[in-house]
């Protein structure tokens, strides 16, 4: 799944110490990291593991509290240079339900100076019908896709991307990682968050596990699912507002409650 080269050589993400404390609640404990150029990269864990902390560091929307993070060599402490190096979709996609998916994307382009065939931009991602619709007709699948493509309109080096298929069915969420697929094919590096194990593994080159704000193991997919014996500490915590459980050698990992009827 690697892209050839990517859009830059060596590592896109680099942490060395990485820190993050809200008062006497450590977020992210002294996060080692590396993802290099055209990976796909994903952070496992339950709820409350550290991985949205992560990737808010990363996106420079928190400031560490220790230890050091680079994005394409550029610390993550100077907004406005990472800021043009990043796509970044939280969970909740940032649209505005009043416009049309056309206006929408014509305004975050113009946010960039850039300019945008909002047909065409839409179409690729499946979007071709919802062109003039207003997106509080959307369905979540649908502005899951139409963020995701907001998200990349400038071809960043790097997209995050928090919980990505959260809260959509199966169908909606296929369409998402094929979505996600496209986008690291094109030699964009990217970082996403799950609790889902089966998504982990449908996208990522390389999963990293996160338990308690630590990283608790890494490696390829298939390599994971061989030493879950020795990971099952790792999936014990079960949301109760969620609807069923990925079971994973002794411990569970909690799956998102289907919603969604419509990608």
């Amino acid at each position: 799944m690697v892209a050839e080269g990517g859009n830059r050589a060596g590592p896109v993400v680099e942490t060395a110490g990485l820190r993050k404390e809200y008062g006497d609640t450590v977020a992210v404990a002294s996060l080692d990291l590396s993802i290099t150029a055209g990976e796909v990269y994903g952070l496992l864990g339950p709820n409350g593991a550290g991985k949205t902390t992560t990737m808010r560091l990363l996106a420079t929307l928190v400031e560490p509290t220790a230890g050091t993070a680079t994005v394409c060599g550029e610390a993550v402490t100077d907004r406005a240079a990472v800021s043009q190096l990043i796509g970044f979709l939280p969970e909740d996609p940032p649209l505005y339900d009043e416009l049309t998916g056309r206006e929408q994307l014509e305004y975050a382009a113009g946010l960039r100076g850039l300019s945008v065939d909002a047909e065409t931009a839409l179409r690729r991602v499946g979007l071709a019908d919802a062109v003039d619709r207003r997106i509080d007709a959307y369905s979540t699948g649908m502005a899951k896709r139409l963020g995701l493509l907001q998200a990349t309109l400038h071809d960043p080096d790097l997209l995050i991307l928090d919980e990505p298929t959260s809260g959509l069915d199966p169908r909606a969420a296929r369409r998402v990682r094929e979505t996600v697929a496209a986008v690291a094919e094109s030699g964009t590096t990217v970082l996403l968050s799950t609790h889902v194990l089966p998504v982990a593994e449908a996208v990522s080159d390389r999963v990293g596990v996160f338990v308690d704000g630590q990283l608790r193991a890494e490696g390829p997919p298939a390599e994971l699912r061989d030493r879950r014996e020795d990971l099952e500490d790792a999936f014990i915590r079960l949301t109760e507002d969620r609807a069923g459980a990925e079971t994973v050698g002794a411990g569970t990992l909690d799956v998102p409650t289907v919603t969604e009827t419509d990608d």
